[in-house]
């Protein structure tokens, strides 16, 4: 809404109200006599060509490869963030590529990726350029994949779910203190995403990033698991990642083995069917198990497919279909 110069951003729950000229607390938005204008449609700051096992993404197209963008700028704050070059950047202070969205589905057809990712920062604050791009990427036959915090408001997040394929998004802590106190946001937004893609019956993974004294408490991890589990079921993939001391919490340990096995094997026992660890290459958690017949379908080693025991998006052994969007 705008009255006068003001204008309101609708996009994320913050909602900042802007005064003619300010910028919205992501440092990409702007209002631009008395409108809300993006500061980085077509210019990414990053552009790579990644392993889809990077995102992560376990349940879609296996040792795929996706064109990989990001423009700078975030909604969240968070002390942990390994990107923070670009994600706490002004737009105006990346190097950045001239690249519209028909250009970035030419690049992907190009260097024959399957998947185009938005990623990296926070792809909520370049929406208007990934909506965009994820309906060339279609009619051109390519998978859009959205690596998100989740802090988005319903509206956009529904129209976005029109347009994309799968969504991987950062349950960072399932206390409102974390949120507040690490990441300057609230969590009952990511919440409410979750719950939104799930009845929409948009593919999502969920990665919780293990951080020493901060969310690692058993019991916090246990009322998470069984967040998932009440609202969106077994069959939803919860990755439990490694974090290794950068940006503000360089003082804080790597996240020990021992709490990361603890978490992969709690969750498999109050009955998430796919777990899995991150950040530890060797870890088994890295692999992909039938829940029906144990055996081993995709051996992963690092953000490697060392192995594949799957026919059509089914157990080779026992033809258990395996929730995902597979080759």
């Amino acid at each position: 809404m705008a009255t006068g110069q003001t204008t309101q951003c609708q996009l994320c729950p913050r909602r900042c109200i802007l005064e003619e000229g300010q910028r919205g607390n992501c440092r990409a938005r702007i209002n631009s006599g008395g409108k809300m204008k993006t500061l980085v449609y077509g210019k990414p700051c990053a552009v790579h060509i990644d392993p889809i096992e990077k995102k992560p993404m376990y349940h879609m197209y296996p040792a795929s490869s996706a064109f990989s963008i990001a423009t700078a700028g975030c909604n969240l704050h968070c002390k942990f963030c390994q990107n923070w070059e670009i994600s706490q950047a002004e737009p105006e202070k990346t190097q950045n590529y001239d690249l519209s969205p028909d250009a970035v589905v030419k690049e992907a057809l190009k260097n024959k990726c399957r998947l185009i990712a938005y990623t990296y920062s926070e792809p909520v604050i370049l929406y208007e350029y990934m909506y965009d791009t994820c309906k060339v990427a279609h009619q051109n036959g390519i998978k859009n994949v959205v690596v998100t915090a989740g802090f988005i408001n319903p509206e956009p997040l529904s129209e976005l779910c029109e347009v994309v394929d799968g969504v991987k998004v950062d349950l960072k802590a399932i206390t409102d203190e974390f949120y507040s106190t690490v990441c300057f946001g609230w969590l009952s937004p990511v919440l409410e995403t979750l719950k939104a893609l799930r009845q929409k019956n948009v593919w999502t993974e969920i990665v919780h990033l293990i951080i020493p004294t901060l969310n690692d408490k058993k019991e916090d991890l246990s009322r998470l698991v069984d967040w998932v589990l009440t609202n969106l079921g077994p069959d939803v993939p919860l990755h439990f990642s490694r974090f290794w001391p950068q940006y503000q919490l360089k003082n804080l340990p790597p996240t020990p083995t021992e709490t990361l096995d603890m978490a992969w094997q709690m969750a498999r026992k109050m009955g998430i069917r796919y777990a899995y660890v991150g950040n530890i290459p060797d870890h088994e958690g890295n692999n992909t198990y039938c829940p029906n017949d144990g055996k081993l379908l995709i051996e992963r080693k690092g953000y490697s497919v060392l192995e594949y025991n799957m026919d059509a998006g089914k157990c080779r052994f026992c033809g258990n279909k395996i929730p995902g969007i597979w080759q």
